[in-house]
């Protein structure tokens, strides 16, 4: 909520969280603190743990290569890191955050972070890799798509956490 002071500004109340965060230098660094371990975390999971419970690693390069038709797989691996390290933090402080704090009740971080998570999966699996590239839908649900959902659901927790531990 806004009020207009004497002076005839408009200022806000104490009290009301703003809708968008600043843009300070402490903002850039959870930004980027937060794409770090973030991104980390994906990749543990998706290189890492994955493979030991579907026998395969998760591979967005691949669908990055499919949905752009970009043959070289460096340029798919460095969209995909800089997208994790920039663009889905970005999503999260300027579009996941405002949209909670939209909503009537307030949300813990944890839940933000799964749903952005959840979100991040959906855009993923289905804007992605089926209207873009031409995969079955949530790619047909099967272990691929399960091992994605929880990485992603991983990356919005960790985003959120940071973001949360950095505000405190």
């Amino acid at each position: 909520m806004t009020s207009i002071d004497y002076s005839g500004s408009r200022r806000r109340e104490t009290g009301t969280p703003h809708l968008l965060p600043p843009l300070t230098p402490a903002t850039a660094i959870t930004l980027l603190l937060a794409g770090l371990v973030a991104t980390g975390v994906w990749e543990i999971w998706a290189r890492g743990l994955t493979p030991l419970l579907i026998g395969g690693p998760l591979e967005p390069a691949g669908l990055i290569k499919s949905s752009f038709g970009i043959s070289s797989s460096f340029l798919a691996e460095t969209i995909h890191i800089a997208t994790g390290l920039i663009i889905y933090p970005l999503g999260y402080l300027f579009v996941a955050q405002p949209i909670a704090r939209l909503l009537p009740v307030e949300f813990p971080w944890s839940l933000t972070g799964a749903g952005f998570g959840i979100g991040l999966w959906v855009f993923a699996m289905y804007v992605m890799a089926h209207l873009v590239a031409g995969f079955p839908a949530f790619l047909g649900f099967g272990d691929l798509a399960f091992a994605s959902f929880f990485g992603h659901l991983l990356y919005g927790l960790a985003v959120a956490g940071i973001v949360a531990l950095r505000r405190a």
